[in-house]
């Protein structure tokens, strides 16, 4: 029986039912918050302190470039900018180098999605080396974001989702890495050349049973240079294939509990148990889908919505969302630049769809989230879980909706018991354990100590 399967009671000597007061200093007793004015009191102490990341936000270019609104400002339609990260005290965020797949692959397509790729890792760096420098560095390493935090900026990573635009050229994983890629995933929604995905669930149809002979050779491409390889969007076998295969530990860099919510991209008991078995972390993922999944969910209506949405867009001229990466910015800007007397009309039609002729089920909230982490420390302990929002992609729960809202969770951990200690390593401390690991193995590899 772990701390986290009963309610934690006060030390041994203490009258049963005893509370003492709760203030910041006693977060680190493990003692649950008395009230919630002292919940809030020691989640703002805490969250003060700790080296928080998010392991996954979506970014789009346009949103990187110089004379327009751009991610040092509080941007309208992003959940995430670097005053929004400022404001809600996250300190720390991969940034995603993200090309969705092609169903096609050959050579045409892969370049296509390695210039696309290129054109995201240069908007980054535009970010912290024109943009913002003085409030935004690029981690390279472990240490880089202890010594980026310390000195009072945001810390920002890089991570590429989905090897496809590494094309067939295993000397791109090292050029990727070059430009500060510091996790990589070998697929998306859709089998690569290098792994298959989780969608192979929907159809039953598999193009590697797991991974490719190009996949299995880049696994060990990533050890020899240092980027962790990111499991969340490869299918299963691929998963479990990668963990027999690589000599340091891996990241789940966005998925959720499978036992929680039964959905492809979130991982299940035998999963997660490999990944303890490697040393790896699974940052569990505030993605509303992901979190929460209602048995009792009405199909039909949720058809019917969708059908009744997609006309309403037609008629407007308005394009298709495109699958959530920059389509929601996209969106809003072609609504925007709609008349103003039409824009109101397409709004209310959109609200009399979505909030009365067919209603959502309740949102997932931060409670249904922190859910998962509780699941994921009762399973395979502390040291394997951290957290992602896929913020900008599609994430977002009540609570958490952006990026300044980063406090909710830290508070809703207060509220369960997590110690300062243990709400420092779910925030970013196992992540960068992780990071130091490969780090040492792929120092040990190349012919160091």
């Amino acid at each position: 029986m772990t701390s986290r399967s009963l309610p934690r009671f006060l030390a041994a000597g203490l009258a049963v039912g005893l509370l003492l007061p709760t203030d910041p200093a006693t977060a680190q007793s493990g003692r649950k918050p008395a009230d919630e004015a002292s919940a809030m009191a020691t989640a703002k102490a805490i969250h003060a302190k700790v080296l928080s990341i998010d392991t996954h936000v979506d970014i789009a270019p346009n949103n990187f470039m110089a004379g327009r609104p751009n991610y040092t400002q509080k941007l309208p339609n992003t959940q995430v900018d670097l005053v929004k990260m400022e404001e809600g005290g996250l300190v720390g965020a991969f940034l995603i180098v993200y090309v969705g797949q092609n169903q096609v692959i050959n050579d045409s397509t892969m370049a296509a999605a390695h210039r696309q790729a290129l054109e995201k890792f240069d908007a980054v760096h535009r970010l912290t080396e024109e943009l913002a420098p003085t409030r935004a560095e690029i981690a390279y390493t472990a240490a880089d974001a202890r010594r980026i935090h310390k000195a009072g900026k945001r810390v920002i990573f890089i991570g590429v989702e989905n090897g496809f635009p590494i094309g067939s050229d295993i000397t791109n994983v090292k050029k990727f890495y070059d430009k500060g890629g510091r996790y990589m995933s070998l697929a998306h929604n859709g089998h690569s050349q290098l792994s298959d995905s989780n969608t192979g669930e929907r159809d039953g149809v598999w193009l590697h049973n797991g991974l490719s002979a190009l996949g299995k050779q880049v696994i060990a491409e990533m050890n020899r240079l240092g980027m962790m390889i990111d499991v969340s969007h490869p299918s299963k076998a691929s998963m479990l294939q990668t963990v027999a295969l690589s000599k340091a530990p891996i990241i789940g860099s966005h998925s959720g509990v499978r036992a929680i919510c039964n959905h492809s991209r979130n991982m299940d008991d035998e999963q997660l148990d490999a990944l303890k078995k490697n040393g790896g972390v699974i940052q569990l993922v505030a993605f509303n889908s992901y979190a929460k999944c209602d048995p009792t969910r009405d199909i039909p209506r949720e058809q019917a919505r969708a059908a009744a949405m997609a006309q309403l867009r037609k008629d407007y001229g308005l394009p298709e969302p495109a699958g959530g990466r920059g389509g929601g910015a996209a969106m809003q800007a072609a609504i925007q630049a709609l008349p103003n007397d039409k824009r109101n009309a397409y709004l209310a039609a959109q609200e009399d769809i979505t909030a009365r002729r067919y209603p959502s089920d309740p949102p997932a909230t931060v409670k249904d989230f922190v859910d998962h982490i509780d699941y994921v420390v009762k399973r395979i302990g502390i040291d394997h879980v951290g957290i992602s929002s896929d913020f900008d992609g599609g994430g977002g729960v009540d609570g958490w909706r952006n990026a300044g809202e980063s406090l909710n969770v830290t508070a809703e951990l207060v509220r369960r018991g997590y110690t300062e200690a243990e709400i420092a390593k779910i925030w970013g401390g196992n992540l960068l354990r992780v990071m130091e690991q490969v780090e040492k193995v792929a120092k040990q590899m190349q012919g160091g100590r």
